[in-house]
């Protein structure tokens, strides 16, 4: 029964003397400095990836739309060729008109996808920011 007191007591005093070491480390500036700069740099690198996989998105997305673009824009180039080989000079002028509106939209619409998948990229690194902050906070008050 005295081996079991003694060691409670070696455990307990290896518990206060851990738990009093951790703040005096912080005053230093050492532990809870490092840990939330780690924190910090993988919130940074976590931010960096979805930014650059939302870039890749709306790269893509805008490639489609130009390609769907240069489609629309080839067919009505020759129909205009067509109607002018055929003296419809009218016709042939709507149908230019018309597939400069058709890639005007196309090209307001790629801006728009871009222009939505950067606020979200932005909301999202400012969410991250804001939890650095509060793990930095939380970790300031655990070094005083």
């Amino acid at each position: 029964m005295g081996n079991r007191v003694a060691r409670s007591l070696l455990a307990a005093c290896g518990a206060l003397l851990l738990t009093t070491a951790a703040p005096v480390g912080a005053d230093e500036g050492g532990f809870w400095d490092r840990v939330g700069d780690r924190i910090d740099r993988r919130l940074d690198r976590r931010g960096h990836r979805i930014d650059e996989r939302l870039d890749r998105r709306g790269d893509r997305r805008d490639e489609r739309l130009d390609r769907r673009g240069d489609r629309i824009d080839h067919r009505l180039n020759e129909r205009a060729k067509r109607a002018l080989e055929r003296g419809k000079e009218k016709l042939a002028e709507r149908l230019d008109h018309k597939g400069d509106r058709i890639a005007s939209r196309l090209d307001r619409r790629g801006d728009r996808i871009e222009a939505r998948l950067d606020r979200r990229g932005d909301r999202i690194e400012r969410r991250l920011d804001r939890r650095g902050d509060r793990i930095n906070r939380h970790l300031d008050r655990l070094g005083r």
